[in-house]
Parts: structure tokens; C-alpha cells; sequence
């Protein structure tokens, strides 16, 4: 892909209102895309993350900000203006045309050559591993081969930029995990700009090179997979992303300690120099080749800690343990939750 086709995406104070709700879908939103990089949208439903994919690509009008492509404002543009190729959770493909002809769609109403569309056809087929499939109907296709005719049809013409809304949400776990592989490999085959929406963490800590992390229609926090993981900003991104021990060791202020970081010492033991909070092990849980052990500590927040699966004998349900965890992989941050009574209450 030549560099007059690739692209950045920048936002600037993006806001949409809808008429009878009381807060915006999304509200204020600036962000820069880097040329090139691979971004995800992250979030729970209603979080804004689709509704900002949708003024990307130009489905959803702006109520204020704007958004430009490669320093051009596209705001005011129709979508098949915008030159974004974009790929939904329903593949949309057209039932009574082939493979070939679902992918040549866009370059055929481009008025593209027969002749380059048929080499830009076979290329794209070839990319997502159907070059032998373009005489087939959608009908006669599998899911996963479906979105992979969505995908090459969103980028045979090689758009500014991919924008990728859930694209494997109707997936199986093996298939999304498949094809979660095989869209990292179009981006660095590409070098495009991906934009990826979802609200699966393990997909958007496994894909991205930076994820927007959306809640109640603004931006929580934006940075690379280890960043939101190791160091995350605010108690949303730290429970969201991955699972966490919460804990209320100083008035405003929430310690941040992954599973995986965390040891359980009977009595009073623990190593030198290390942080320690009491709890109670609610529940163990065998995974294989680990065991997830619940917590309850003293606050009534819960927690977890994840062990080698043979090393959880003497911790079982009921048991009172001491829970450590070096300084160096905390997160501090501020409290945004309810107090203690209303927590154990809950």
C-alpha cells in the first residue's frame, strides 16, 4: 500500500446529543490515531465507543467538534466520501452475488478497470485465504468465511483507513481467536490505520497497539495495552481492564494490584519489604494450569489471587490469609466508589 493511501484520524471536542437523554452519547472527545497504528475502542455497552466509530465513518451527524482524515476535515462529507472502508458485526454482504462480485461491489461503482478490479479481487482473496471460494454464494459459506469476505470488500480499494465495529462479536471463541490472528496479520501486511471497537478486553489487550477506553460517553483513559493493564489512571480502567484487588488502604485512594502479582501466606507470614492486606478465601477455582482463589477482605471488597495450580492445598475456602504483593506492581488511584458500609451492604 503506497503512503498517499495511508492515513491518521484526528477528533477534536467530538460531541453527539440525543433529543429526551440527559447526558451526551459522546461527550468531548479528542484524540489523535496515529498514522498507521492499530486503536481499539474499548467499553461497555452504551459507553459511546460504537456511537464514536459511527461519526468516524459518517453514519451518525456531529452535534459539535470535528474529524479529520490525513489533515482533512471530513465532518461534512457523505460516508462513501470519507474513503473508510468499515466492517460490521452482521457481515451485510449481498446474498445473490458471488464471493468475487460481494468484493469487486465497491471498485465495480468506483468505475475501476475490469481488469485491475480482477487483480485487486484475487489479491484481497488471497489476503483472508478464500482465493479458491470466489465462485461461491454467501449461503455456502461459514460464518468466519463470511467475515472474511466482509473484511477483503472493506479493503480491496484500499481505503485512508479500516474502522472495525464487533466484528467477531457473533463469533465462536476458537473462530473470533482465529480470525483475531488473521486481522493482525492484514494490519501489518497493510499498515493502514485499523480503528477496532469492542467490548472484549482479552481482544483489545491482544490486538492493539493503543485502546480508548470508554465510560458513560467520555474517555477514561488512552494508552497501550500494558499501560492500561500495569498502569491504569482511574478505578474504572483497573476493574474493567482485566481483573483487579481494589483495596482501600488510604482515605480517597485505591490501591490497584493484579492476581497474578498477588501471594497468600497463612498466619502472619509474608516476605520483607512487601505490601499485606487480611483476607478470607471464599472459593478456589481449578483452571488447569492454574487455580483462581477468591478473596474477601476486610472491607467486604472482594478479590482474587491466581496460583500455580498445585500450590493452593492449604488455602481453602473458609481459610484466613494474608495477601502480599511487591510495592513496584500497584496502581494507585483515586476512589470513586461508594463507602465501606454501602459496599458491604451491596
Amino acid at each position: 500500500m503506497t503512503d498517499d493511501h495511508r492515513s491518521g484520524i484526528t477528533t477534536a471536542h467530538v460531541t453527539k446529543e440525543y433529543p429526551g437523554i440527559g447526558r451526551p452519547a459522546v461527550d468531548d472527545v479528542s484524540l489523535d490515531i496515529a498514522d498507521g497504528e492499530f486503536m481499539t475502542f474499548l467499553g461497555p455497552s452504551g459507553s459511546g465507543k460504537t456511537t464514536m466509530l459511527s461519526m468516524i465513518a459518517g453514519f451518525t451527524p456531529l452535534t459539535a467538534g470535528s474529524i479529520t482524515v490525513d489533515g482533512q476535515e471530513i465532518s461534512g462529507l457523505k460516508p462513501h466520501r470519507r474513503d473508510l472502508g468499515v466492517v460490521f458485526q452482521q457481515y451485510a454482504l449481498f446474498p445473490h452475488m458471488t464471493v468475487a462480485r460481494n468484493v469487486a461491489f465497491g471498485l465495480a461503482r468506483r468505475g475501476r478497470p475490469r481488469a485491475e478490479i480482477e487483480r485487486r479481487v484475487a489479491d484481497a482473496l488471497e489476503m483472508v485465504g478464500l482465493a479458491a471460494l470466489g465462485d461461491r454464494f454467501p449461503r455456502q459459506l461459514s460464518g468466519g468465511q463470511q467475515q472474511r469476505v466482509a473484511l477483503a470488500r472493506a479493503v480491496v480499494y484500499e481505503p485512508r483507513a479500516l474502522l472495525m465495529d464487533e466484528p467477531l462479536g457473533a463469533l465462536d471463541k476458537k473462530l473470533r481467536d482465529q480470525l483475531q490472528r488473521e486481522i493482525a496479520r492484514m494490519h501489518r501486511q497493510l499498515g493502514m490505520t485499523f480503528l477496532f471497537v469492542t467490548h472484549d478486553q482479552q481482544e483489545a489487550l491482544t490486538l492493539s497497539d493503543r485502546i480508548t477506553v470508554f465510560n458513560d460517553g467520555r474517555v477514561e483513559q488512552v494508552g497501550t495495552p500494558e499501560d492500561l493493564y500495569e498502569r491504569p489512571r482511574t478505578l474504572f480502567v483497573a476493574q474493567f481492564v482485566g481483573e483487579s484487588n481494589a483495596l482501600r488502604l488510604n482515605p480517597g485512594e485505591v490501591t490497584i494490584v493484579r492476581p497474578e502479582r498477588v501471594t497468600l501466606h497463612s498466619g502472619t507470614g509474608a516476605p520483607a519489604g512487601h505490601q499485606r492486606a487480611s483476607a478470607v478465601v471464599t472459593d478456589v477455582v481449578y483452571v488447569g494450569d492454574h487455580s483462581r482463589v477468591w478473596l474477601r477482605y476486610g472491607d467486604g471488597t472482594r478479590g482474587c489471587a491466581v496460583l500455580p495450580a498445585g500450590a493452593v492445598h492449604e488455602h481453602r475456602p473458609g481459610a484466613d490469609v494474608v495477601v502480599a504483593w511487591h510495592p513496584e506492581h500497584q496502581a494507585v488511584v483515586p476512589d470513586s466508589e461508594p463507602d465501606v458500609a454501602e459496599r458491604v451492604a451491596s
